[in-house]
């Protein structure tokens, strides 16, 4: 059991995937916009733990679509599902399941949650490139990895670095004032 609680109960997964949501509402406008979904998906596996966080990520999902607009830019539906992006947004599945994974067979010891991210965001990176390359491949031909990597990877290394450090910041100051409390 995590420290916040009884984290794979019914209650945490909606309210985090909730929190996901308002985290993909925020971004940075930019030719590649920066949101804060990364962070809210890593906040949501520290916290919740990688079976309450799965669910989270999953309940995130299932909302978006089924048309709640809670992919960035207020979107949802299987329209957004099919865009040369959602490849990123089926990586955060893929990112909780790795997580939950490593720290499952590792023991939830505190490095297996560094290596679980880190993994978690290297399997987002390769569906999220993956997806691109295949969309953007069958509407102009062929496309050069780096050119793809480009677009899809090293623009977000560096602010996706910053928002896990957060999220780990985060998640140690919220257990250090609720270490007696069982949310």
């Amino acid at each position: 059991m995590n420290r916040i609680g009884n984290s794979s109960g019914i209650i945490y997964p909606p309210l985090f995937a909730v929190l996901i949501a308002v985290c993909s509402w925020l971004s940075i406008p930019s030719a590649v916009p920066f949101t804060m979904q990364t962070f809210g998906v890593c906040l949501t596996l520290l916290l919740l733990g990688g079976k309450g966080g799965t669910a989270a990520v999953l309940v995130y999902l299932f909302m978006g679509t089924i048309g709640l607009p809670v992919f960035h830019g207020f979107t949802g539906g299987l329209g957004v599902l099919m865009s040369p992006s959602s490849g990123f947004l089926l990586g955060f599945a893929a990112m909780a399941g790795a997580y939950w994974i490593i720290t499952h067979v590792s023991k939830n010891k505190p490095f297996s949650k560094a290596v679980g991210i880190a993994a978690g965001m290297t399997v987002c990176y390769f569906a999220g490139t993956l997806w691109f390359a295949v969309l953007y491949t069958e509407g102009t031909g062929t496309v050069n990895v780096g050119a793809v990597l480009g677009v899809c990877v090293l623009p977000f290394i560096v602010p996706d670095m910053i928002k896990i450090l957060l999220a780990f910041y985060l998640t140690k100051r919220i257990h250090r004032h609720t270490k007696n409390l069982y949310l």
